[in-house]
């Protein structure tokens, strides 16, 4: 390992906004290639709440700079969330390719608006950038990040908008809003007489994107002109895809990765741990997936870089692309690619007391002959909604055990035999729910867990989805998941009207979250139908 010395350098950009940037150099006469981390958080911070410090990738040979992106840290200018990355990113890479004693050749990595940024440069197509490794990002904005099948990632969206407020105006030097704002990040405002559009946001941070992507709730122009799928068309570089079975935008990296993986000429790779957002190890929720789960992304970000920019060979392609952490049996499962077409339905089956009985509701192979469907009712309470535990959505997220939440009797729940073998279960489940409501619009949430033989049941995946329509079936898809469910264990669907507060609890009037106060949402009388002419069902992957 190398000596590394660390020194703050600033550069400006095309229209003379200076941007600072703290810059890990080896002590040493030879050149060396770039990595590249550009992040709205304080560059200090570095992202090493997921990553080894800058410290440890510099003493592997590389100069590694970590830059305060435009208005943050203390770069100048004024942030607007991804307006500038494009531009700005063109004039970092140009300056970070001619630093002293570099080669000239720049690989970027970074999760999450760090995962963004790399997205960013590499829509510039500039010639020093050479290889990435985007983690945790947003392929479609709109769809993988701020709303998931049409309802609003309420607490994610609204948790980053206050702590990105509060840096704002920490940053001026407002006191009095940093503490209120500080305070609301302990004490989410979820109770406001509209809920999903909270006072203290509106007084304190009314410049917030918060505002915008509540305003923009359907897939328009706003979205397509910032969504790296419309503005990496044309692009091709080698990428090494990072995700978490639990991290929110998990769709936004399986989606850019299978897009990039039909098209480039270059490696694409992926990874998926058994992770929330932050952090990557072996426990997340109440689970522990064992030493196999701690993270090893830093070594593999760094036989990547050393493949594509210093031309060693760190045997990188002596395993399939696909490396997907199998929770169950705990341990790294390898695949030539994510499109698994192995597949096996389970149908919803009850007398029609699967709200009240836990063993009422199954699930079964084979659909059911009768010509008669079953009826299920949900009474979903906006005084009492069901609350998120865990999965993708809610913080924090993870496994959970929930059979307390799977005995109220606005979850209706549909539970297989125990299994006469291991079950694994490996891409994304569908569900494909026949119901109606008795109100303009719906929630409806769907959860998938393993019900172990003391009863108690633990979620690994679910989705969620805003119905504002008539039309039957609700079809719709949950997280994809990678599991082993062992023989003896049995496999459990759960579905219920809400999951507050990871996303707003629907008040059944059809109006708009930042339209609808609290005092008007309704109770909702959900039916679900299954057997017969309805046969509701999840559609899972097999591996």
């Amino acid at each position: 390992m190398l000596s590394v010395k660390q020194e703050t350098v600033s550069m400006y950009l095309r229209d003379g906004v200076r941007l600072d940037a703290d810059i890990y150099c080896p002590q040493s006469s030879e050149k060396f290639p770039v990595l590249l981390m550009r992040q709205p958080y304080g560059r200090k911070i570095a992202s090493t709440v997921v990553y080894a410090h800058p410290q440890w990738y510099a003493s592997q040979g590389y100069i590694v700079v970590i830059q305060d992106v435009r208005g943050r840290g203390t770069s100048q200018g004024e942030f607007e969330l991804f307006i500038n990355e494009i531009n700005d990113g063109f004039d970092t890479l140009t300056w970070a390719s001619e630093i002293p004693g570099s080669t000239g050749k720049v690989g970027m990595y970074g999760f999450s608006y760090q995962g963004m940024t790399q997205l960013y440069a590499a829509a510039t197509k500039h010639r020093a950038l050479k290889v990435i490794c985007p983690s945790m990002i947003a392929y479609d904005l709109y769809h993988d990040w701020a709303y998931e099948n049409g309802a609003f990632c309420w607490q994610l969206n609204l948790l980053w908008a206050i702590q990105m407020s509060a840096e704002t105006v920490r940053l001026r030097g407002d006191k009095i809003a940093f503490h209120k704002l500080y305070n609301a990040s302990r004490n989410p405002p979820l109770y406001d007489p509209i809920p999903a559009n909270p006072e203290i946001l509106k007084e304190f941070a009314p410049e917030s994107f918060y505002h915008i992507w509540l305003d923009h709730h359907q897939p328009d122009e706003y979205w397509e002109k910032l969504s790296p799928k419309t503005l990496l068309q044309g692009v091709d570089l080698p990428m090494l895809h990072i995700g978490g079975w639990f991290d929110p935008y998990l769709r936004g990296t399986l989606n850019l990765y299978q897009e990039s993986a039909a098209n480039s000429r270059f490696p694409q790779h992926l990874i998926i741990g058994p992770w929330g957002h932050l952090p990557w190890n072996r426990a997340v929720g109440c689970q522990n997936y064992g030493r196999e789960a701690t993270s090893p992304i830093d070594i593999l970000q760094v036989h990547w870089f050393n493949y594509f920019l210093k031309d060693k060979d760190t045997e990188i392609f002596t395993k399939p692309p696909v490396c997907l952490f199998e929770m169950g049996s705990n341990c790294w499962r390898y695949f030539d690619d994510f499109s698994l077409e192995k597949s096996q339905n389970y149908f919803l089956k009850s007398s029609g007391l699967a709200s009240i009985n836990e063993e009422d509701g199954r699930l079964e192979a084979e659909p059911s002959l009768t010509s008669l469907p079953s009826e299920d009712f949900i009474v979903h309470d906006p005084w009492r909604p069901v609350p998120a535990l865990g999965g993708h959505a809610a913080i924090p997220a993870g496994s959970f055990e929930r059979s307390s939440i799977d005995c109220r009797t606005d979850v209706l729940t549909y539970t297989s035999a125990p299994l006469t073998e291991d079950l694994s279960l490996t891409g994304v489940i569908k569900a494909e729910i026949y119901c109606q409501a008795d109100t303009a619009s719906f929630d409806i949430c769907a959860v998938l867990s393993e019900v172990h033989p003391d009863s108690k049941v633990y979620n690994f995946t679910q989705g969620y989805m805003r119905v504002n329509c008539k039309t039957l079936p609700v079809v719709f898809s949950l997280q994809a998941t990678c599991i082993k469910i062992r023989q003896g264990n049995c496999l459990r669907l759960s579905l219920s009207a809400a999951s507050f507060p990871a996303y707003p609890v629907n008040p059944g009037t059809g109006q708009l979250p930042e339209q609808t106060k609290l005092i008007e949402a309704q109770v909702i009388t959900l039916k679900v139908l299954s057997g017969g002419n309805f046969p509701s069902k999840i559609t899972i992957g097999l591996s």
